[in-house]
């Protein structure tokens, strides 16, 4: 019980930062970056933001011309109470590895938090319940 404690004041902090945040310029933004190297070698790497009022969104992505790569996306939504953020990352060989959070301002003096995770073996961890605002 005490870590799910600690783990909900952690998400709770972090929604509440980011809902205090100064507010980034909306609009979208990125670039995308070849590098060729000796022997032959290369790589090709991007990068794509999105912002919007309440909400934040990223993609990156790195292939390489041996064939390994790596595309990894996060983003988040916040307003009204309610946060919600989540990133996956998968690899060409298709591992993948996920995370979900949510957490939610009951407007009793208590906040809903969830937590998931789910792992390049696929095995799923999750953790959820409520907590008084400190």
């Amino acid at each position: 019980m005490r870590k799910s404690v600690l783990a909900a004041a952690g998400m709770t902090a972090t929604a509440l930062f980011i809902a205090f945040a100064p507010a980034a310029e909306a609009g979208q933004h990125g670039r995308t970056v070849h590098v060729q190297g000796a022997y032959g070698r290369s790589y090709a790497h991007d990068r794509h933001v999105s912002r919007q009022p309440g909400a934040v969104s990223v993609s990156r992505g790195t292939q390489t011309n041996g064939g390994y790569g790596v595309a990894s996306q996060r983003g988040a939504n916040w307003g009204d109470g309610v946060y919600s953020g989540g990133a996956s990352r998968t690899f060409n060989n298709g591992a993948s590895a996920s995370r979900a959070t949510s957490v939610v301002d009951n407007h009793d003096g208590t906040y809903s938090y969830s937590h998931s995770r789910t792992g390049y073996d696929g095995d799923t961890r999750s953790v959820s319940g409520v907590v008084s605002r400190p």
